[in-house]
């Protein structure tokens, strides 16, 4: 919005962030005052580096240029020959990825190695990345706009530190982390951490929480991130098994690269390096010739072959991580671990694929089921139980089935949280098949009106209940966050006084102390 943060000064109780800005052709500076700052400025935060937090992983992994264009001919062309979202192209002429964001209309970027300082990012003029595209995409284009081009470089690295300055700065997104585009992982994780940040900073604006709230987000996220830069750094080196296959191994044009720059660099003349290692670039493409690569030729025939094994093994690219985008646990912060659980690190990554397996353990995400309204079961509305949490407050959700019990503790639970200043909404959930029971749950739950009744919408006779699906039993309930993650469970009936046992339950999940509690 024209404006580039340029300090930034902290005190105990205030954040001052002196912006500059252009006014009249003369630039200007304002100071802005607020209680919380959150960079999510980008891959080279401002706000970190001005904060003074480094990061650590691994850095330079690839340099690259991002061409921005749009071709609705090539659009055209894929989505009646070729249809896909994301192409890896290698001929004779060039390399690149190809990222469709829109067929239709004809958007794209495309991803190329770019090798400074031998190349410059002059030499990727509008008209050169023209010429490229065309080269790579392999027919002529009357109708190529380049947009935008931009360098960039591909790091694996996570951020020390997510808060800092007694909880008041934060970092979240790629400003925290930065990833190989390899999985998504980058926009996934950055959604996470606002989605997990969100909830905890409206809490202690609201003065429901105290500051210290605001530090689970680092105890949560963090790990998250490592895990998922572990993750994308496999999955970027699995997709370069196919052109390290095919005799263009990346790790080895960057060994290359790094020996001009280390040995010619500052005897030869910078045209002279260029040439060298266009040279070099241009013999190892000649690989990807018919002549070479074809099956009547036994070095091409053995690669091909191998390149085959790669795609049916499924040892490239993934771009599917069900478990690891759906099934992430925070192991502590403000969740409530069970009493008997030990717990364990997630599984080392392995780049492969593994299925999401649902979890009603605290730290987990709500797993999802259809559901329908009790008081409107004529309807063939459904929906899921993520539905069922709040998205215009920050509310808690208490999962109960319709037990004599749960109807109990849900009387407590409300009780508890007018004592926090929280708000809680409670769901009944109903088997499969029931028909009536709405005048139970208002008996129950009078004078309290913030609850509802859900019947199970079970696909059929064999499909999992509810309870089942959650690994518990059905006297069993469970207290979701805002961010529809569990932040405490009991499998069975609550054992002892429940309204101490609430009291501990949200005390330890927003941090504050309350009155009973030794």
């Amino acid at each position: 919005m024209g404006h580039e943060c340029v300090s930034i000064g902290a005190t105990d109780r205030c954040i001052t962030v002196t912006a500059s800005f252009l006014k009249d052709g003369v630039y200007m500076e304002n100071d802005i005052q607020c209680s919380f700052l959150v960079g999510t400025d980008g891959a080279g935060s401002t706000v970190r580096k001005l904060v003074g937090i480094d990061m650590r992983g691994e850095k330079d992994l690839q340099n690259l240029v991002s061409v921005h264009f749009s071709s609705q001919d090539l659009g055209q062309y894929l989505l009646s020959e070729r249809p896909g979202m994301l192409f890896f192209i290698f001929n004779t002429e060039g390399i690149g990825v190809l990222v469709a964001h829109d067929l239709k209309q004809g958007e794209f970027v495309l991803q190329v190695p770019f090798y400074p300082p031998q190349q410059k990012l002059e030499d990727f003029s509008y008209k050169m990345c023209e010429r490229l595209i065309i080269k790579l995409v392999g027919q002529e284009l009357a109708d190529i706009d380049v947009i935008d081009i931009k360098p960039w470089v591909m790091h694996a690295e996570v951020s020390e530190r997510f808060v800092s300055c007694d909880n008041r700065i934060i970092l979240a997104g790629d400003a925290a982390h930065r990833f190989p585009p390899a999985g998504g992982f980058g926009m996934n994780t950055g959604i996470q951490d606002a989605h997990n940040l969100a909830w905890k900073l409206a809490s202690v604006i609201k003065g429901t929480a105290p500051l210290s709230l605001v530090a689970t987000y680092e105890m949560e996220r963090r790990p998250i991130a490592i895990f998922n830069t572990e993750l994308s750094v496999q999955n970027f080196r699995a997709a370069m098994e196919v052109p390290a296959v095919l005799g263009l191994d990346p790790t080895i044009a960057n060994s290359v690269h790094r020996v001009i720059n280390n040995t010619f660099g500052s005897i030869l003349p910078s045209g002279l390096q260029r040439v060298i290692l266009d040279g070099l670039f241009t013999i190892g493409r000649a690989q990807l010739s018919d002549f070479v690569l074809n099956e009547n030729n036994p070095f091409g025939s053995l690669r091909l072959a191998k390149l085959r094994r790669i795609f049916e093994e499924g040892k490239s690219l993934q771009l599917q991580f069900p478990a690891e985008d759906l099934g992430f646990r925070y192991l502590k912060g403000a969740i409530v671990p069970d009493d008997d659980s030990v717990l364990e690190a997630p599984e080392a990554p392995t780049g492969r694929r593994r299925d999401y397996v649902p979890s009603a353990d605290p730290g987990s995400r709500l797993p999802h089921m259809n559901v329908r309204l009790l008081a409107k079961l004529s309807s063939e509305e459904t929906f899921s139980t993520l539905d069922l949490v709040a998205v215009d407050k920050v509310e808690f959700l208490l999962i109960i089935a319709p037990v004599e019990s749960s109807y109990r503790l849900a009387h407590v639970t409300f009780k508890i949280a007018e004592e926090f200043n929280s708000s809680v909404k409670v769901c009944v959930v109903w088997p499969d098949g029931t028909v009536d029971g709405a005048a139970r749950s208002k008996e129950a739950f009078d004078p309290w009106e913030n609850y509802i009744d859900v019947v199970e919408v079970r696909r059929s006779t064999t499909s999992l209940s509810w309870w089942d699906i959650c690994q518990m039993t059905h006297r069993g309930a469970i207290l979701v966050r805002p961010d529809e993650h569990i932040a405490w469970h009991v499998k069975s009936v609550v054992v002892g006084d429940p309204t101490l046992e609430m009291k501990r339950v949200f005390s330890s999940v927003l941090g504050v102390q309350s009155t009973g509690l030794q």
